[in-house]
């Protein structure tokens, strides 16, 4: 009998854990944000720990789970994608949005998702996609292959709530959020936010 692997010390979420079983297509997504959070958390890049990183100015909750795929990074490459209205990536990893059926309300949770597109964000001039993906075994969503596949309406909350959710009534927005793209094109976005990670921390795998 094989006897099983575990970590002695919990790992970094951010360097510690493998971008995932199938990258690009399945990768694991950190949830850091849950549809029912009133306060943006945010993993803290030196301890590996959740931070609180600020309540959120208006009423808008975040539509779907909202966390980032581990080894991943926004830089040079990722920011190439976004075209010549981009000035940097934001360095940070890649940010994913998971859609599932039931409504799971704890973060700091590990799970496997599956890549069907995303959104392009600018914010403040910096790329800062958002990648959408479902639940890899979920009941409903999981056989979704592309965000062609999703409903109209939950593709428009995402983007209602990424271009307004910084954004008190009568302040300018600094965020710009483009047509949604499917997902050949987010299969690049990752590969070139792993790429962007291993340049700048080196390969984990």
């Amino acid at each position: 009998m094989t006897q099983p692997t575990f970590n002695h010390w919990r790992p970094h979420p951010w360097h510690g854990i493998e971008v995932g079983p199938d990258a690009p297509t399945i990768v694991h997504a950190y949830i850091e944000i849950t549809s029912s959070d009133l306060v943006k958390y945010e993993i803290d890049k030196t301890t590996g720990y959740l931070r609180v990183d600020r309540p959120h100015r208006t009423s808008s909750l975040p539509p779907t789970l909202y966390g980032f795929i581990p080894q991943t990074y926004c830089a040079e490459r990722v920011c190439k994608l976004m075209g010549p209205e981009a000035t940097s990536g934001d360095h940070d990893p890649l940010d994913i949005c998971v859609i599932s059926e039931h409504l799971i309300q704890r973060s700091e949770v590990l799970l496997n998702a599956r890549v069907v597109g995303g959104l392009p964000m600018l914010d403040g001039g910096e790329a800062d996609d958002k990648i959408v993906a479902v639940l890899e075994n979920d009941r409903v969503w999981s056989e979704v292959r592309d965000i062609s596949e999703l409903p109209t309406s939950m593709i428009d909350r995402l983007r209602h709530y990424f271009e307004t959710y910084k954004v008190l009534p009568g302040e300018v927005s600094n965020v710009a959020v483009g047509e949604p793209y499917g997902y050949e094109h987010a299969a690049t976005v990752v590969n070139a936010a792993m790429e962007d990670y291993r340049v700048i921390f080196g390969d984990k795998e």
